[in-house]
Order: structure tokens, then C-alpha cells, then sequence
């Protein structure tokens, strides 16, 4: 029996597969929407610059909001086969900053993936939230709600800009390192919300370092609602985030990165932050699994190196 390694896009609603020859798309829970709004503006990376990101990339807490590593205040996606996973229900800082990312297709149909604000008016997230892999065409609208719990939206903001590193029409490889998004959104939350800085931190060093890191995102199978102690989170799944402490990065292979964070449906763009001098940063953009097709086992996550930052900030 051979293993096939595909690439499963972490976004709920709609599911993507890239195989070694061509991406597969399934609509899966989809929502039919009506309203006709003026789709965001699309850029490629080479205008990044308009969005003025800051060279930086310091983390912000605002004066009015206090900050823990406590996330919680109250087999997929699984590679280690334990599901460690537990609600983040928490209003605290740095937790405020990630939220949901919510988009519209050309043909109506409603996916979910996750977000960071990581300035005042600008999110984070992965390339594939915003446009289609198989067939490259834009999302319609997208929407971004920040420290989502139990589906109750504190903010909902229209994003009016979109930078993308890929329209996936490059190789699978290089598709897969450029799989990220800058969302311009037409409110400043993060002067209210607060955003997380980044930090390019070498693989090696990333590796070497086990066990340090935390993830968050808006997976579509979490929480389970019948589970003990959760039976208050009545939202549905992916409508609070799952946060898991104590993940690593276990490899890198040709600028990919490897990691063992537990994933679902939705948590796509979420980041895995690092506490460095008790500040958090961005040290990865999660992406991507990779599954053993005869079995359905997963068998590692895959990410994209936040290196792309510098290199942005640098050009404004």
C-alpha cells in the first residue's frame, strides 16, 4: 500500500485537495446569499505596499484590555492522533486579535477561515480564503469578525482590499509557500482589539524548539457541543475558535514548513504564535494538510514561513 500526499485546504464550507496533478473542489455546507455588495479590490503582491504595513511588526495591546496565555476563561486535522484542542473563550489580549473570515463566492456559495489582525485596519490570512485554487476566481465579498464566541459578533467589518501572493495558477510548490492574504478592512479594529506582531524566526531554531508554540482557528468540526463541559457552546462548530498550546514545528522541506498543531475545516490562516520576551508573535501561517488517501490518517500540517512580512514591509 503506497501513501498519496495531497494538500487539504483548511477552509469550512468549501473543502480543496490539491493532488499531484490537479485541485478538486466540493461544496460542502453551503449558504445561499442574496444581498449584492461591491467586491473588495484584488492586488497582486507587488502592490503591497499600499496597505503600508509596518516595518516593525511589533505586537499592540490596547490600555483598556488586559492579557493572558490563558486562551480559555471558563481524528482530522490530528496527525498525533490526541485532539488537544480546547474552546478559546477568552476577551483577553493577544486572543482578541484572531477572528473569522467569512466569504462569499461567485456563485454564492459561504466558506469560513481564520484571521489575525496584525495592524490597525489590516488581517492575515491564507491566499485560498480569498480565491478559488481550481477555478481562480475572487471571492464576491468577505467579511471579518474579530474574538468570535459561540457565534456572538462583537464587530463586523467589510474587507475593501485584498493582497494575495498566489492565484494559484504558479506550481504546486510555489503556490503553497505564497499561500497568503492581506485583508484592508474599512474599520481600524485593532486599535480596539489590539494586533499581534510577527517575528522570522529560522526553521532550525523553530524546530530545535519543541512544544513552545500556540495555534488558534475557527475549525469547522469544533467544539463538539455534546462533549463534557461544552454543552454551553450551542453556536455550532466554527463558530468558537479551538486553541491548542504545547504544538511544534517538526520540519522544513523546500520553504514549507511542517507542523503538528491540530487542524479542521475553517482553521485555515490561523496563526502559530511564539512568546518571545512574554510578547506574542506570528511565527507561521497555517495552510495545509497532508492525508494518506487509503487510510484517511493524517499525517502532518503544513504551513507558510512569515518571512513574506519583512520583505513587505520593507518595500513601503
Amino acid at each position: 500500500m503506497t501513501n498519496k500526499h495531497i494538500y487539504k485546504q483548511c477552509f469550512a464550507g468549501i473543502i480543496g485537495a490539491i493532488t499531484l496533478g490537479s485541485w478538486v473542489s466540493v461544496y460542502a455546507q453551503a449558504q445561499t446569499e442574496t444581498q449584492q455588495i461591491k467586491p473588495p479590490k484584488f492586488s497582486k503582491f507587488q502592490e503591497a505596499s499600499q496597505l503600508k504595513l509596518p516595518a516593525n511588526g511589533k505586537p499592540f495591546k490596547p490600555s483598556d484590555l488586559n492579557q493572558s496565555k490563558k486562551a480559555d476563561e471558563a481524528s482530522r486535522g490530528i496527525p498525533r492522533g490526541i485532539d488537544d484542542r480546547i474552546p478559546m473563550t477568552s476577551r483577553k489580549y493577544p486572543w482578541s486579535t484572531i477572528g473569522r473570515v467569512q466569504g462569499t463566492t461567485t456563485d454564492s456559495k459561504s466558506y469560513h477561515c481564520t484571521g489575525t489582525l496584525i495592524d490597525d485596519d489590516i488581517v492575515l490570512t491564507n491566499a485560498h480564503c480569498v480565491i478559488d485554487p481550481d477555478t481562480h476566481k475572487l471571492s464576491q465579498k468577505i467579511l471579518f469578525m474579530p474574538n468570535v464566541i459561540d457565534g456572538v459578533v462583537q464587530d463586523e467589518v467589510l474587507v475593501e482590499q485584498v493582497v494575495y501572493g498566489t492565484d494559484f495558477t504558479d506550481d504546486k510548490l510555489t503556490n503553497q509557500i505564497n499561500d497568503w492574504a492581506l485583508l484592508k478592512i474599512n474599520q481600524p479594529l485593532g486599535r480596539k482589539y489590539g494586533h499581534l506582531g510577527w517575528k522570522s524566526l529560522r526553521s532550525s531554531t523553530l524546530i530545535n524548539n519543541p512544544k513552545t508554540l500556540s495555534f488558534v482557528g475557527y475549525s469547522g468540526d469544533f467544539p463538539n457541543p455534546k462533549k463534557k463541559g461544552y454543552e454551553d457552546l450551542t453556536a455550532g462548530r466554527g463558530w468558537t475558535a479551538s486553541f491548542e498550546t504545547g504544538c511544534s514545528i517538526v520540519g522544513e522541506k523546500s520553504e514549507v514548513l511542517y507542523h503538528d498543531c491540530a487542524t479542521g475545516g475553517g482553521s485555515s490562516g490561523g496563526p502559530l504564535i511564539a512568546w518571545v520576551g512574554e510578547q506574542p508573535y506570528i511565527v507561521a501561517l497555517n495552510n495545509a494538510e497532508i492525508k494518506n488517501l487509503a487510510t484517511n490518517q493524517d499525517i502532518t500540517n503544513l504551513a507558510v514561513k512569515i518571512d513574506f512580512l519583512d520583505k513587505l514591509a520593507a518595500g513601503n
